[in-house]
């Protein structure tokens, strides 16, 4: 802590000495500290010691779970809540003091000591650590003293600050990976009301020491908004879910308890943070890291593994394998990207990927000999609960798959995820958005265990004091960097950290296998993810009127179209569109909607498609996103590829062909028919080169 600051904010009404760790041996000397504990704590809690306003996007009503205040100024980050519970108060202080159970970044709490304080009160001495939110920044952790006391007006106090001294603990060893931070006088104020329930304050005041990580992540460090969303918001929030759930407000689907869903939520995202975070004294050590993309591929020990595979498979169990990554990305929202990963997973998923980690459920390690799976594309969701205000929903997905072998025709290959999906609502104020998911037998077990992986955005608070020097610390996410910058002038643009992280299982003598698949699958996701976030930009790709993203605001895309029609027009000597068009817009327009499928495919070493009009799209059933991993070769039949080879030459000699009728595949597997299919040469302006190749498949319907 510090002595006053000179703003005149936070710690002007209590001058806060440094806390030896003499004191940590002296009774007195404790109680002393957790006296002057509760008087800061209370004036914050109640009083102007802090500078407080109104928690941005928030505005109380009869409908709201509580006030929430962030601090204007201050020594730290500071928020504040008040509430009211149908809860007594020993219930909500022994609920709020198992800070495991509601706050999803805490690791651990461990207890060093605890003696009674007198008025029937107890000081206890505290190690806690918290999970890092990416893998750019190492954890903290917290030693603090903890007073808990009734005032004479009954009301019941927790409160908490750290006490001095880095190596403090219970072990220096395990403190290894993280970084200390400080809790200034913080807690929690329980008021009994006359009818029965309770009233809450709630003060939480932080020193994450912010100096400590990149310069790009800072703002997620120094920013309350965060705190309040994290911590202060989240346990009201908690102890208000708990109190419907007891009163049988919440009802849930499939007949299960209530208590059981949160812990299925909560396990969820604690796997998921083990994963990111990779504790060596959970065993985790690195096993690789690709500096390009700093995709970095870790092992954890047999138990991780074992825990999540059948018991009679353990001894080929050789541990788990996490490949992870975090990157920068520009001008995406949050809750627009997860929501878009969540409806479209077949748009960044690879179903042979999910059927090997589900396969070890059921004690079939498939890799690499794996039976042959055709995924339909299409996912089945049930949801099983939400929280109160529906920002936290945890639901059961079911993948279906069908056998590619005539023997297992009639075998279902369906994949079920349990899977928990967080702040994809847009009114939800700063909050990170996350989708975590994990491979669960389809009888869905009370004590099944999971293997978590998934995708974690956080929007990082704009700070136009730091926008000039923000990209001189960019060389760890520089080239993950997605999306083009937005206009508007220096420091405008919104940033947010995704953070990845996928696991496997794995057997002794496949853990090289693995690995390389691990960290391939998730280079690739990240691609996918790249496409996905550079569509749903507001500055990116715009939609037509028809709402479809085709770039329409992408100067590329606008260029691409002009050359498609003059190409068109110079080889054959008739013109494309059937309307005049008099700008590059009018003509994305009039090419997007043509009736005939239009592609363009390049002319690299293994050819893929770069742009469809939306007949294209149709005809192939895919997305423009999805539409770059799909090579030529994969829609032609063995006929219509022989057809295109050996009019190869003729194109690129005299400038286009007409290939005879056919039929071509979709990514569904369906075959489309078409009459004939006229191929050109597509030249950019003013150039030689040539820029692609457009297809046009004339009088196209699925067979």
């Amino acid at each position: 802590s510090s002595g006053p600051t000179g703003d005149g904010s936070c710690e002007s009404a209590v001058t806060t000495p440094q806390h030896s760790l003499r004191d940590v041996t002296n009774p007195a000397g404790l109680l002393s500290i957790a006296e002057e504990t509760l008087a800061e704590f209370l004036s914050k809690a109640t009083g102007t010691a802090v500078d407080w306003v109104q928690m941005p996007g928030m505005k109380p009503g009869p409908g709201s779970v509580g006030i929430f205040a962030i601090s204007q100024r201050c020594n730290g980050v500071a928020a504040r809540a008040c509430g009211l519970v149908s809860l007594e108060p020993t219930k909500i202080a022994e609920i709020l003091k198992d800070r495991v159970s509601w706050f999803r970044d805490c690791r651990s709490v461990e207890v060093f000591t605890m003696f009674p304080a007198g008025n029937g009160g107890t000081i206890e001495l505290l190690y806690t650590q918290t999970y890092a939110p990416t893998t750019l920044a190492p954890a903290r952790d917290l030693w603090t003293l903890r007073y808990s006391t009734t005032l004479e007006n009954g009301s019941l106090v927790v409160c908490e600050r750290s006490l001095s001294g880095s190596g403090a603990g219970p072990s220096s060893a395990a403190a290894s990976q993280f970084v200390r931070a400080e809790m200034l006088p913080s807690g929690y104020l329980i008021r009994p009301c006359d009818g029965g329930g309770s009233i809450i304050h709630i003060v939480d005041h932080l020193n994450l020491e912010a100096w400590s990580v990149p310069e790009v992540l800072r703002p997620l460090y120094e920013s309350s908004k965060v705190i309040a969303q994290k911590m202060t918001m989240a346990a009201l929030k908690y102890i208000r879910q708990v109190a419907q759930e007891s009163s049988g407000e919440v009802v849930y689907s499939i007949g299960r308890q209530p208590a059981v869903l949160r812990t299925f939520s909560q396990r969820l995202s604690r796997g998921f943070n083990d994963a990111v975070n990779g504790f060596n004294d959970d065993g985790w050590s690195l096993l690789t890291c690709d500096g390009a993309e700093d995709v970095v591929v870790a092992v954890g020990p047999a138990k991780n593994a074992a825990a999540a595979v059948c018991a009679a498979n353990l001894s080929a169990v050789g541990g788990v394998l996490c490949a992870k990554a975090s990157m920068l990305l520009q001008n995406v929202p949050p809750a627009t990207l997860v929501r878009f990963l969540r409806e479209h997973r077949s748009e960044w998923a690879d179903f042979t990927v999910d059927a090997y980690a589900a396969s070890a459920l059921k004690n079939a390690y498939s890799y690499p000999g794996m039976r042959p799976t055709r995924f339909t594309g299409s996912h089945v969701t049930m949801q099983l609960g939400y929280t109160i205000e529906h920002e936290e929903m945890l639901e059961v997905v079911r993948l279906e798959g069908h056998s590619m072998s005539h023997e297992d025709a009639f075998v279902s290959r369906d994949i079920h995820l349990l899977q928990l999906c967080s702040g994809i609502d847009d009114n939800a104020v700063g909050a990170c958005a996350e989708l975590i998911f994990a491979p669960i037998d389809e009888m869905f077990p009370d004590d099944a265990h999971l293997l978590p992986s998934g995708f974690r955005v956080i929007p990082l608070d704009p700070k136009p004091d730091s926008a000039s020097s923000v990209h001189k610390t960019l060389d760890l996410t520089s080239s993950l960097e997605v999306g083009p910058p937005a206009a508007g002038g220096k420091g405008s643009t919104a940033r947010s950290i995704l953070t990845i992280a996928f696991q496997f299982p794995f057997e002794t003598s496949l853990q090289e296998n693995i690995a390389a698949m691990a960290q391939q699958y998730v280079r690739s996701v990240i691609s996918s993810v790249q496409r996905v976030a550079t569509a749903i930009s507001p500055s990116g790709p715009g939609p037509t009127t028809t709402g479809s993203k085709i770039g329409s605001s992408s100067p590329e895309a606008l260029t691409l179209a002009h050359w498609v029609c003059q190409s068109y027009s110079y080889h054959i000597g008739s013109e494309l569109l059937r309307t005049e068009c008099a700008s590059n817009d009018a003509i994305l327009k009039a090419l997007w909607h043509h009736p005939d499928a239009i592609l363009c495919c390049s002319l690299k070493a293994v050819p893929v498609f770069i742009f469809a009009n939306q007949a294209g799209l149709d005809m192939l059933e895919t997305t423009l996103v999805a539409l770059q991993d799909i090579t030529i070769d994969k829609i032609f039949d063995e006929s219509g590829r022989k057809a295109l080879f050996s009019e190869f030459s003729k194109i690129m000699q005299q400038g286009f062909t007409n290939l005879p009728a056919g039929v071509c595949t979709s990514t569904m597997g369906r075959q489309a028919s078409y009459e004939n299919t006229v191929v050109w040469k597509v030249f950019a302006e003013e150039e030689t080169a040539v820029h692609c190749l457009a297809f046009s498949f004339i009088n196209w319907c699925f067979v």
